[in-house]
Parts: structure tokens; sequence; C-alpha cells
């Protein structure tokens, strides 16, 4: 693609327009090994270091580049989304917290039954259930596949709920007036299946995490959920103490997008899902 000169008869100042060929660059797949330093980028648009500097400012400030003085700029490293496995952790609430717009494409809202899903619930394989699949994203992009069943005798005030921007325990609780209080999980890697891979917008060869959670009522078993999470934007974390012990956590990552990433601060765990 290359640099585009810059207009010095624009209204538009210099570094806007060195900013808006540098986003352009990096949405076109320049950049992916290295980021060019200050004085290439001088060299290259024939404009002043302190209009350089302005630009590169500007796109530290929307999270596409770290570009600390006396170091050669760099895209911006994926930020992590900690939550711990020991509460009932929600992407939703992890995503909106990092400040990272959460939406939901709801791919699938009714009742049928599931002989091996009813089972797992502990029920009779023909019991009607509620079942949701949507594909989760973050700022646009895919971070999950999400498919959950519930008992339709519990959970059927939810197929009036709209899940494209609210999570499921918290609507769960407000139409229905219940929600989890415990449950377990078990996560393993998996290889995503071609369909899945087109959905979740991952390469070939890139792995994908699959949780699989049960949670329940007190004894009464709630939900059965199989989320698969993308490789590249999951990470499972461990903190050790002499006092604590040994506890293990998880890391949701944003998407390397081709003009970088949007660097955002750890979120507490919530309870929407």
């Amino acid at each position: 693609m290359g640099a585009q000169p810059v207009d010095r008869s624009s209204a538009l100042p210099l570094w806007a327009q060195l900013q808006a060929d540098l986003v352009r660059r990096l949405e076109g797949g320049e950049f992916q090994r290295a980021f060019p330093g200050e004085h290439a980028l001088v060299a290259e648009y024939g404009v002043s270091r302190h209009t350089v500097r302005e630009a590169l400012r500007r796109l530290r400030a929307d999270g596409v580049v770290v570009a600390e003085r006396g170091r050669v700029p760099r895209l911006a490293e994926p930020a992590e989304i900690e939550q711990p496995l020991g509460a009932l952790y929600s992407l939703f609430a992890s995503v909106e917290a990092a400040g990272q717009r959460q939406r939901s494409i709801v791919r699938a809202l009714d009742v049928r039954a599931d002989g091996v899903v009813s089972s797992r619930l502990g029920l009779e394989e023909s019991t009607p259930l509620l079942h949701l699949e949507r594909l989760r994203l973050a700022d646009e992009e895919p971070l999950a596949l999400d498919r959950v069943w519930l008992p339709a005798d519990v959970a059927a005030p939810l197929l009036a709920a709209d899940f494209a921007h609210t999570g499921l325990y918290g609507e769960l609780m407000a139409r229905c007036g219940i929600r989890p209080t415990g449950g377990h999980e078990r996560i393993r890697a998996v290889v995503p299946t071609d369909a899945e891979r087109e959905l979740l917008a991952v390469e070939p060869g890139v792995a994908a995490f699959a949780i699989d959670r049960l949670a329940s009522h007190g004894r009464r078993p709630l939900e059965w959920r199989r989320t698969l999470v993308r490789g590249d934007r999951f990470a499972v974390l461990a903190q050790f103490s002499a006092r604590a012990g040994y506890e293990l956590s998880v890391a949701a990552e944003p998407a390397v997008r081709k003009r970088g990433a949007r660097r955002a601060r750890p979120a507490a765990a919530g309870r929407r899902a």
C-alpha cells in the first residue's frame, strides 16, 4: 500500500492526515511485524518530527500503538480481562467493565428437547429445554460462541428477552426470579469445526477453549452451557501465595486487529453471563 503524501493545502492538520493514513495502512495489513520509528516516518512523509509525534500520540491514545519516549513505536499488545474461576464470572460483565462494547448475535432462542443435555441436568430425556445460542462480540469482533440450555418450566419467560445487549443471569433473575448459586466447569482445548472457525473468524491452526458449565440453584441443576472461546483471546492464569495457596483464573483477550489492539484494564468478575 505505502504512504499517501500529505496535502499541505488541506485544512486538515498534517498530524491528522498522518494519523489517518497510518490507520489506513494498518487496516490494510501493513506493519504486522514492526511499526516504523519516528525517523522513518519523518523521511517517508516529509513532515516534521513534531507532526509525527502528535500523530503517534493520538494513535497511542486510541490504543493502536505503544509509543514511549526513547523507544521505537510498536503495535499495542493484546490486553487481558481477568476473571476468577472460583466465581460466577461473566464474559458480558468483563467485556463491558473493560471499556469494550459488548454485543451478541442471537442465533437461536427456542424451546426444544435434547436427551443428552437433559441427562446432564438430571431430567427426563424428553423434558422441554429453553435453548439460547449467541455469537459473543467484543468491540464488534468475535470472542466466543455460547450455547445454553435451561429447563423450560423455569426459563420460559426468557423467550421474550432481547439478548443482543444483555446478560443471561440478569434476565433470568428479573424474569424468572432465580439465578445460579454454584456449579462447576471443565475447560479443555479443542480444534474448532470449519463452521465454528468461520463464525469466530479464526485462521486454520488456531485452537479454541471449550468451557462446559453445569450451574445449579441450590441442589437443583439449572443450566448447562458450552462456550467456545477463541484460543488467541483466552488464557488460564494461576496465582499463588503461602497464605492463600494456589488459585486459578482465566483471562479473555481482545483480538489483535490489523490496526492494533485496544488496551483494557483488568476487570473484576461479574454475576451476569
